[in-house]
């Protein structure tokens, strides 16, 4: 009986450390948690790691690249099995991924460039981003002063952005119809200094401007806001992300289009990847994954999702998709568009 106790002890013991050592962490890294929008991709990471069984822990580096990299350090120091890194400064990161490396961690370059073969690349793609958002400004003003309010120059989805915005300027530009009168990055893609830099613009130009190309609704709110203070509210402002408060603009009518990148959908694919890779897979072998050249020439690893242009003529899509609730997206609005009509 003795023998027969002691051996199932062991054998639950062993049960015990076997599920144990089966069960996976991973932990994620934000630049600033104080976006609207991440708060969803969170929710969309932390379940799908649930579903698969694993744990979530994340530090926030409140928009230092300094504090980015003693988070990964802690991460890394409380035994995490798969990093997901949101880079404050893609310049800056390169010793948390060296670190990472040297521990056998996989990690995942979460919605920025992480340019190391190292890092698979998960995001929207961003040049896309752009040439719609510069394409829904072109259609409702074919012709004026343009500004273009660039996302942080530490983050280079900035640039591809930029890129994507001036493919389809180009040729307004080139055959005159288009004057870019003031352009300007955002550091830390914060609103408040989007607006600030939007206010310099209409001093410089005296209030001259037709069209504001802003690369994402932060700055698009900061924009807007400048605007509004100079009774401008209406001309023609993009942004990205589908934020709640962008998507109330668009129904008011004072932002004219916030790209919907579904961030449910980037959170899970990002949960899964990292289990995967966390578990031995290879890159090679994620769903949707191509290599792809960086800017830089470095050969990647990466998943491009696609994003929607949310307009006036299609906001029921976001609420049908049960992204934004029709009280939110309608508050404050009379008389707009569906659904809020």
């Amino acid at each position: 009986m003795r023998k027969a106790l002691t051996f199932a002890a062991v054998l639950a013991s062993t049960v015990s450390v076997a599920a144990m050592a089966q069960a996976l962490t991973v932990g994620v890294s934000w630049s600033n948690f104080q976006e609207e929008r991440w708060k969803t991709d969170e929710a969309a990471i932390k379940a799908a790691l649930e579903a698969a069984g694993a744990e979530y822990i994340s530090t926030d580096a409140q928009s230092s690249s300094a504090k980015q990299l003693s988070d990964v350090e802690s991460l890394i120091a409380q035994g995490v099995d798969a990093l997901i890194i949101l880079a404050q400064d893609a310049s800056a990161i390169g010793p948390a991924v060296q670190q990472a490396a040297d521990e056998g961690i996989p990690v995942i370059g979460y919605d920025r460039l992480i340019d190391d073969p190292r890092a698979f690349y998960l995001t929207f793609d961003n040049k896309q981003v752009g040439r719609i958002q510069a394409a829904m400004v072109l259609r409702v003003a074919p012709s004026g002063n343009y500004v273009m309010i660039k996302g942080s120059p530490q983050d280079p989805n900035a640039d591809f952005l930029r890129e994507g915005q001036g493919e389809v300027l180009m040729g307004p530009i080139e055959a005159g119809y288009i004057t870019i009168v003031g352009e300007a990055y955002t550091d830390g893609w914060l609103p408040a200094n989007a607006q600030r830099n939007m206010e310099q613009i209409l001093t410089a130009t005296g209030n001259k401007v037709d069209a504001v190309v802003a690369s994402n609704d932060g700055t698009a709110g900061g924009v807007v806001a400048a605007l509004a203070a100079q009774g401008m509210e209406g001309i023609p402002v993009s942004g990205q992300d589908g934020d709640h408060a962008a998507l109330n603009r668009v129904a008011k009518g004072t932002q004219t289009v916030s790209v919907w990148k579904d961030a449910r959908e980037l959170g899970k694919a990002a949960g899964e990847i990292a289990v995967a890779l966390a578990k031995g897979g290879k890159m090679s072998d994620v769903d949707g994954a191509v290599q792809w050249t960086s800017p830089s020439g470095k050969t990647l690893w990466a998943r491009f999702l696609a994003p929607v242009p949310i307009t006036e003529n299609n906001l029921s899509v976001v609420v049908d998709a049960g992204w934004i609730t029709k009280e939110a997206l309608c508050q404050g609005v009379e008389n707009g568009p569906p659904p809020c009509d």
